[in-house]
């Protein structure tokens, strides 16, 4: 993209963050209360769907876990974009206050913040305790936010966000879930679409030219994140909160059932967006292949 038809864009985007903000305590229906078959994910997306234990289950069963796994999900983006805030507030001191990337980085923190207290309120609404992120997880993501340099962070930021909108999409879509998790999944699907956008225009300046090794570096970090990323979704405390008998088996197999669907049904957009730079090659083919059983 070229550089003036960039600044148009964002500026319009700018403009269209301070018309017409979507406001979580608005347009999120919170007085609404689950029904007793309410889902509160898409149910394809439940780990354990779609694998012979899946019949084992309860209604109830089936139910609460997606109810689990989707507060995991929540905190995860929460945790992620909390991150990403982190990022930002350094990268701001190094740009020019009046430049059209400062304003848009603003406008881009604003919305975040306002989706990290969307998702807590929407947890607390499910009333259920997600699990935090463990110590080799913590010190992955503050050491890449914190020392590595801006076109790999916004890589590694650009991979939370290519995920989390193939779930929102999902989600919004399915009128057989829960009418708050709808709207939360709507509101973070449309800011995240221009988010999304900036971040892949911003990066083009370095992978429009990018070459071997860089284009292998960057998809690597893109590699890295998206493994980081599916290990925070699937616990084994669910299971024995489901009370099933061998709470480890099944978490097991879960793990084993949600791995392949996450490389069928979540990867489309990543994979593509590597793809427009070149970032598929006998190197790094391989380790796709080795670490997501991703066969670009």
């Amino acid at each position: 993209m070229k550089p003036a038809s960039f600044e148009a864009n964002v500026e319009r985007m700018i403009q269209i963050s301070k018309e017409k903000p979507l406001l979580p305590e608005v347009f999120v229906p919170w007085s609404d209360e689950p029904g007793a078959d309410t889902l509160f994910i898409t149910e394809k997306l439940v780990s354990l769907e779609g694998h012979a234990l899946w019949n084992t289950l309860t209604k109830e069963q089936k139910i609460e876990l997606g109810r689990l796994e989707v507060v995991q999900v929540m905190y995860s983006y929460a945790w992620s974009e909390t991150l990403a805030c982190l990022f930002f507030n350094r990268h701001l001191l190094t740009l020019n206050p009046d430049s059209v990337e400062y304003r848009f980085l603003i406008r881009e923190i604003i919305e975040e913040f306002r989706h990290q207290e969307m998702f807590g309120m929407a947890i607390r609404k499910l009333q259920r305790v997600p699990v935090l992120p463990s110590g080799i997880h913590r010190l992955f993501a503050n050491f890449t936010v914190k020392y590595l340099p801006p076109s790999l962070v916004f890589m590694s930021v650009l991979s939370f966000e290519l995920v989390a909108d193939v779930y929102a999409k999902q989600s919004r879509r399915d009128e057989a879930v829960f009418s708050v998790i709808r709207k939360t999944s709507e509101l973070h699907h449309i800011e995240e679409g221009r988010h999304i956008f900036y971040t892949e225009a911003w990066l083009e300046k370095f992978t429009r030219k990018a070459g071997f090794i860089k284009a292998s570096i960057y998809s690597v970090m893109v590699l890295l994140n998206v493994y980081f990323i599916r290990t925070l979704y699937v616990q084994k405390i669910f299971f024995k909160e489901l009370h099933v008998d061998n709470p480890g088996g099944y978490y097991k197999e879960a793990k084993k059932n949600y791995n392949t669907k996450f490389s069928e049904q979540v990867l489309t957009s990543t994979i593509a967006f590597v793809k427009t730079f070149n970032g598929f090659n006998w190197l790094t083919k391989p380790l796709w292949k080795l670490m997501l059983n991703t066969k670009p």
